[in-house]
């Protein structure tokens, strides 16, 4: 007489993901035990708490690739894509902590309002190009500074930058600072070969540059990789000094 062997599935592995939950009216975090499998990241099991345990939990994603900058969130106290995010690189035995960018206004659970950015962005000075070199209308640029502004064109605008710059998010300075990713946008316009306009008076007077003390912590969280203080807001700090604070210039227009 032959009997039947069952098999059972092994039981997958388990991770408890502590998220925030809430308005701007205040709110708190909630625990979510959540089965896992290889190669999953953050996104993956938000998802899965969506559709297993809270359907009602706010996000906000869109490519999960890494490309829109849309699931921008902290994970583990740190600002991170939460699909560039891989479970494999977190400590599970431990909750995993999610909760929405500091820096800016929540609006439910993991999604903030980051509409000041694009109403930062509007107030810098636009491409002024030079006129062209040539009759046929086109221009001539050497190709060292073509690539000069290159990286700074990589931005997804995710705002993980901005999220991390303690003068936004520990001092609330948005009235009065532009923040890193918009020093970047600025860069790339006031180092372009062709363009005209000149940003500088108000990269001092308005944007607020002297607020940033290069602590870096802004390069150290870019999903894209880009060199923001060394090759971005170095660089526009330096031209303000030139302008405003070289004393031989300064000799220069009193004779």
């Amino acid at each position: 007489m032959s009997g039947t062997v069952m098999i059972s599935k092994p039981t997958p592995p388990r991770a408890v993901f502590r998220i925030w939950r809430g308005d701007a009216g205040g709110g708190t975090f909630q625990d979510y035990p959540t089965a896992i499998d290889q190669g999953m990241v953050v996104l993956d099991a938000i998802h899965r708490i969506q559709a297993e345990q809270a359907p009602d939990l706010a996000v906000r994603w869109n490519c999960k690739a890494g490309k829109c900058g849309s699931c921008s969130a902290e994970i583990n106290g740190m600002p991170k894509l939460m699909c560039m995010t891989r479970l494999s690189e977190l400590n599970l035995d431990m909750p995993v902590i999610i909760e929405p960018m500091h820096a800016f206004p929540s609006i439910r659970d993991l999604v903030t309002d980051v509409s000041w950015n694009f109403a930062v962005k509007k107030q810098i000075k636009k491409f002024s190009p030079r006129l062209p070199d040539a009759e046929d209308g086109t221009w001539r640029m050497q190709q060292v500074d073509v690539d000069r502004v290159q990286e700074f064109r990589k931005c997804i605008e995710c705002f993980l930058c901005q999220d991390v710059c303690h003068v936004l998010r520990e001092h609330h300075k948005h009235e009065e600072f532009i923040g890193p990713r918009f020093l970047v946008y600025t860069a790339a316009l006031e180092m372009h070969p062709l363009d005209t306009a000149d940003r500088v008076p108000d990269l001092k007077n308005k944007n607020g540059i002297g607020y940033c003390n290069i602590t870096t912590c802004c390069r150290q969280v870019c999903p894209e990789g880009i060199t923001i203080t060394e090759n971005a807001i170095i660089p526009l700090k330096e031209r303000v000094v030139d302008n405003f604070f070289d004393p031989l210039k300064k000799l220069f227009h009193i004779l």
